[in-house]
């Protein structure tokens, strides 16, 4: 009956040992091991991811929206792929059709017991450790009904594609957020990064004019249009970080996604690049707090992957980076001294310093907001939070604060805010 062997494109998955099992299963196999041992599986599954319901279903789906192959990474984003290959995946969905209209309870009778009832409706103990967030598992789980109220193989391949077009395919599919990282053998990985903070353009009182310039470049590169890389820079605590996470949920259910690099993993830039340049989505590639001091020479990387290298840089990957300092690298006086005897081209040494926030063509600048606007933020943000408290009260404790907390700057009233969110009982 189960014929997993015989699929062309579904086929390897990471996690696939249960698929492989259940199968047997289904063909005929009595061994009783192998049956509980796919029952610990698929409960261990739910309590990892949180799911509930069938959770064969779940499973099932699992592997089908996380596997890249060529039919899936075709229909991500733009929708229905061309040419033979629809061909290919529809034999492989009627396969995985049958494997949905398997009935589980069909195990209980042949090994007497109620385990394949239990997974037909599964009650999952709460959100446990699941390496998903709750927006991808319940999408996940709602797939994973409709796929098995499809009519026909048909249906079933129309709302995977349908999947794959409005949601992605894989990790960078599901996820917005990535951090890179390395496996066992020292290869570069991204790797999903699942609880990230939901702000939004909207929460960011003031900075207009900013927020404005952000979201036009932004726009222009998710559209395909041309886009330059971004430089965010000012005061500490304005909210250039803050609007980059913005600017990525606002964007996201349009194909955009984000990988957070360090620079001392700027020398991993290229196998980064190597990896998602032939994906349908467009990546930002985001560095935080990006400085450097004098003796420190890892911006020479990023210098040759921003422009100057061999290899052009892919149309689907921008570089937005956030720092304190307008010129990224710290300049000395000493620097544009003529008669410094270490340096005999002073202005060479200036020049070299400054190439890499040239390279950047979008520079956008956030500066601490003065009393007025910083009264105007705390009065915005304790509305927001529905605190009750008198404006001239508000204000003067808003003042005092900020005098002992950092000043006046965005993220000082936001923290008097959560200060005074505490102290409500």
């Amino acid at each position: 009956m189960a014929r997993i062997e015989e699929c062309v494109l579904y086929r390897d998955f990471q996690q696939g040992r249960i698929l492989q099992d259940m199968s047997r299963l289904m063909d005929g196999c009595e061994e009783k091991k192998l049956f509980y041992d796919s029952v610990h599986g698929l409960v261990e599954m739910a309590g990892a991811y949180g799911f509930s319901g069938n959770l064969w279903h779940n499973y099932l789906t699992f592997l089908l929206v996380s596997q890249e192959n060529a039919f899936s990474m075709a229909c991500e984003i733009v929708g229905p792929a061309e040419g033979s290959i629809n061909e290919v995946a529809r034999g492989d969905f009627a396969i995985f059709k049958e494997l949905y209209d398997y009935d589980l309870k069909n195990f209980d009778e042949r090994f007497g017991c109620s385990y394949g009832k239990l997974l037909s409706d599964y009650q999952s103990a709460g959100e446990g450790r699941r390496m998903f967030n709750k927006r991808i598992r319940d999408r996940i789980c709602a797939l994973s009904r409709k796929l098995a109220d499809a009519p026909g193989v048909d249906a079933f391949m129309d709302d995977m594609v349908e999947f794959y077009r409005d949601f992605g395919v894989g990790r960078l599919g599901l996820h917005k957020a990535f951090r890179v990282d390395h496996d066992r053998e020292g290869q570069v990985v991204i790797a999903p990064i699942t609880n990230i903070a939901h702000v939004h353009l909207d929460d960011l009182v003031g900075y207009e004019a900013a927020k404005k310039k952000l979201i036009d470049n932004t726009e222009a590169f998710v559209e395909g249009r041309k886009a330059n890389n971004c430089l965010l820079f000012g005061d500490a605590g304005t909210g250039k970080s803050s609007s980059v996470k913005a600017i990525l949920n606002q964007y996201y259910d349009r194909g955009l996604r984000i990988i957070e690099v360090y620079k001392h993993q700027f020398q991993d830039l290229n196998d980064v690049i190597s990896q998602i340049k032939n994906r349908n989505y467009k990546f930002i590639i985001y560095m935080d707090d990006l400085s450097f001091e004098e003796f420190e020479i890892e911006y020479k990387y990023l210098k040759a992957v921003i422009e100057g290298g061999l290899e052009k840089k892919p149309q689907n990957v921008l570089i937005y980076a956030t720092s304190n300092r307008r010129h990224l690298i710290r300049e000395n006086f000493s620097d544009k001294e003529e008669g410094r005897r270490e340096d005999l081209h002073a202005s060479d040494t200036v020049q070299e310093k400054l190439s890499l926030v040239y390279r950047f063509g979008v520079t956008i600048f956030f500066c601490a907001p003065n009393k007025k606007e910083f009264q105007n933020i705390v009065t915005v943000l304790a509305k927001r939070h529905h605190l009750d408290m008198p404006k001239e009260e508000l204000l003067l404790a808003a003042n005092q604060w900020e005098l002992h907390h950092g000043g006046l700057t965005g993220r000082t009233a936001q923290q008097f805010i959560d200060y005074l969110l505490g102290q409500k009982k």
